[in-house]
């Protein structure tokens, strides 16, 4: 008979988990699976009918094997049917026929330096002048010019125009940003101008969220008014309310460098404090602990958990944290034992049954996977140092009381230390394959900085929300009693006043770890899928090793490292001879990179450097992919490591056997074409089909570059065409690849 693990939920939410995995991985394959997985469902139940009265350990192993293959078949149907791109009606089905489209605004609006962008949900499309009902995400960007008001959730619009498909990855490496608006169900991106959409009215497609959004906007006015500092109020609103519309690049940066973001934004962290002060001032309240207290104080941690879950934007983590917090305070209301293990899963298993595809966001993942090692892990490092042990053995009989106290105050500070210390080792064991995979970095200063910014900065929300919560006294009052409304706001400009300086020596502290440990960053590592599961593998071996001190569990380990490190060095070896030349798409901006292994000279062709954001999200991603050791940038042609020859406004370089011709002006006229391997059209260049054929012949690809604007491309594109030339349009397309030839 098997033996099945106590936790019923850890194994039904794996189930679960593999069924949407294997959807996404092949469910464009796969037939409609409702039915067959309904009958599946059947069959299950009436078989635990009918053997539920028979002992027979194998048909009751039987019986569970077929409960996790019916729950495995349950996440395929469930990530299918909440694929909306499968449904008749979608947006994909119109294509570029639609005329207008109805839609209504169903998300945050993020405030860019020169544009709004936020996320509508379609209603309905017009298509050869009729009206037909219609589904589909579209995120939409819109001007910030004067008299544009920024889009609110709820708003009504009739658009004009079709939305165009989202665009893949343009440059080797990138982020995948379709991939990621399509597991929210966004399959569309639009720019729209002022005088493209007009507002109808408003629909509110969940008053919940609105009244949170709202209420958010509220107190962020709160800590605008008593937090002066724009860097501490910044992080003020996103340590509290998730709102990090002003934290500024360098303060993202410094935090990602130290292993603290997750402070920054609101998480599980911040539920589980909340729920902490709920619990001990409930535990103040008067009066007998009957079932009738246990269910009303119930109802009161759960209103306050779920109301500030939705304040603050509902995120993966966040809900992670509302819902396993929700069954500890059911199962305890009702007096029951709750296991985290089992609570963990359970919450894991209700969210992806609510969205499949929550288990692909990363703040998930890492949510529940830093929890799950911190169950885990911490209570056994805990346990290798006995602290407070040590410093009580310290204590002697004849000792004053001052001494003693002083060991036992020693003792119980520093066992503190090593318990904060044990849960940020843990926290980083199980992540630290997904953190290397997405963000490709790993900061060594993980420990210095959470052992400190942890406790200030749980103080900090504690403190921020006691000044929510007073501003809100002090308001009401101030409402019945109104001549004293003046000074009672001091009270809340004291708190405001902490609250900020408990803002500002966090921020300090984190810039210093970063200035004072520069080299405790790891950066550039590249794993792939197959990689990061092998890592995954090699951890999991490795406690079960330390748990039951089995030879072959070593034994595995060492396998499994052997093929991670045979992985890396085969993509190196594979990797070693490629040469590629990449005409890189980045908006208004001419770049050429010049590939050779794990080497790169990246040439600015206008002369312009370029910026940290360009770089870092266009030509570094690329660069961790290939595990680039040496890439050097340069500002025009005459520093490049390029032979280049310059024809007025022109120029023409030849690399590793490659003739590419960068036109930007006229083409002079020659006697005879000088054949070249690639044609690359620069700042709207003036030249007509006939200069080309005359300079360079008619069998080299016309490459338009992101510095040439979509007019222009739109109209030299079909000209070139017809002249016999092969065109190819970075910003569209995305990144031109040629290698040399041999």
């Amino acid at each position: 008979m098997i033996q099945w693990a106590p936790y019923a939920f850890v194994r039904l939410a794996l189930a679960l988990a593999a069924g949407i995995l294997t959807y996404l991985y092949i469910g464009n394959t796969l037939p409609p699976l409702v039915f067959p997985v309904l009958g599946l469902m059947l069959l299950y139940c009436g078989l635990q009918l009918w053997l539920g009265r028979r002992a027979a350990p194998a048909l009751l192993d039987a019986l569970g094997l077929m409960a996790l293959l019916t729950v495995y078949a349950a996440g395929l149907a469930l990530t299918q049917q909440a694929t909306e791109s499968r449904a008749d009606n979608h947006l994909q089905r119109f294509g570029s026929r639609i005329e207008f489209y109805r839609a209504v605004v169903d998300d945050y609006t993020v405030t860019r330096p020169a544009t709004y962008a936020t996320t509508v949900r379609v209603s309905a499309v017009r298509v050869a002048g009729q009206w037909r009902a219609a589904i589909g995400g579209i995120r939409v960007s819109v001007p910030r010019d004067s008299g544009v008001a920024a889009p609110q959730y709820g708003d009504v619009w009739l658009v004009r125009g079709a939305p165009a498909p989202s665009k893949p990855p343009l440059n080797p490496g990138e982020f995948d940003y379709r991939r990621y608006l399509e597991y929210h169900q966004v399959y569309h991106q639009q720019f729209i101008h002022p005088d493209q959409y007009l507002k109808m009215g408003v629909e509110l497609p969940s008053r919940w969220q609105a009244l949170g959004m709202k209420t958010a906007r509220v107190l962020d006015g709160v800590f605008r008014q008593y937090v002066h500092a724009k860097r501490e109020y910044a992080l003020a609103s996103a340590l509290v309310l998730g709102i990090k519309d002003e934290v500024d690049q360098q303060t993202r940066q410094a935090y990602a460098n130290t292993g603290t973001t997750h402070i920054m934004a609101v998480s599980g962290l911040q539920v589980g404090l909340l729920f902490a002060a709920v619990t001990w001032l409930l535990g103040l309240l008067p009066g007998r602990r009957g079932r009738l207290f246990q269910f009303g104080t119930a109802a009161l941690g759960l209103a306050v958990i779920w109301s500030y879950a939705l304040l603050t934007g509902l995120s993966a983590s966040v809900l992670r944290a509302a819902v396993m917090f929700t069954f500890i305070i059911l199962a305890r209301a009702w007096g029951r034992q709750s296991n985290m293990f089992n609570t963990l899963a359970l919450a894991a298993f209700v969210l992806l049954c609510y969205n499949p595809f929550l288990l692909v966001d990363v703040g998930f993942q890492l949510s529940f996977l830093a929890v799950l090692s911190i169950v885990y892990l911490q209570p056994r490092i805990v346990r290798w140092l006995d602290v407070q042990g040590w410093f009580i053995d310290r204590q002697r009989p004849w000792q004053p009381k001052t001494v003693q106290k002083f060991w036992r105050a020693n003792g119980w500070f520093w066992d503190k230390v090593w318990q904060a210390t044990a849960l940020s080792l843990a926290a980083q064991v199980a992540t630290l394959p997904l953190s290397l995979h997405y963000f490709h970095q790993f900061p060594l200063s993980f420990l210095a900085s959470n052992l400190i910014a942890v406790p200030i900065s749980s103080a900090a929300v504690y403190v921020g929300l006691g000044l929510l919560v007073l501003k809100g006294l002090v308001a009401a009052l101030g409402l019945l009693l109104p001549a004293v409304a003046a000074w009672l706001d001091v009270l809340p400009q004291g708190v405001g006043w902490l609250f900020e300086k408990m803002i500002w020596c966090f921020n300090e502290y984190i810039f210093g770890v970063g200035h004072l440990m520069p080299g405790a960053l790891l950066t550039e590592i590249h794993l792939s899928a197959p990689q990061t599961w092998l890592l995954f593998a090699w951890i999991v071996v490795m406690l079960v090793f330390f748990a039951i001190r089995q030879l072959g569990w070593l034994v595995l380990a060492f396998c499994l490292a052997c093929g991670l490190a045979g992985s890396k060095v085969w993509a190196a070896r594979q990797l070693a001879p490629d040469k590629q030349l990449i005409i890189y798409s980045i908006p208004r901006r001419s770049v050429v990179g010049f590939w050779e292994g794990a080497a790169a000279d990246i040439v600015m062709a206008d002369s312009l450097p370029l910026s940290e954001t360009e770089r870092t999200y266009r030509i570094v991603p690329g660069s961790i992919q290939r595990e680039a050791r040496r890439v050097l940038y340069y500002q025009g042609w005459p520093a490049a490591p390029v032979p280049t020859r310059r024809l007025d406004a022109n120029t023409l370089l030849v690399w590793r056997g490659l003739r590419v011709a960068l036109v930007a002006g006229k083409v002079a006229r020659a006697q005879a074409p000088s054949p070249v391997d690639v044609i690359v059209l620069r700042r709207n260049a003036r030249v007509w089909p006939e200069q080309l054929v005359a300079a360079f012949g008619t069998g080299a690809p016309v490459v338009f570059d992101s510095s040439c604007k979509s007019w222009y491309v739109a109209r030299q594109d079909s000209i070139l065409q017809a002249a016999g030339f092969r065109t190819y349009d970075v910003t569209m397309r995305g990144a031109f690849v040629v290698a040399p030839r041999q």
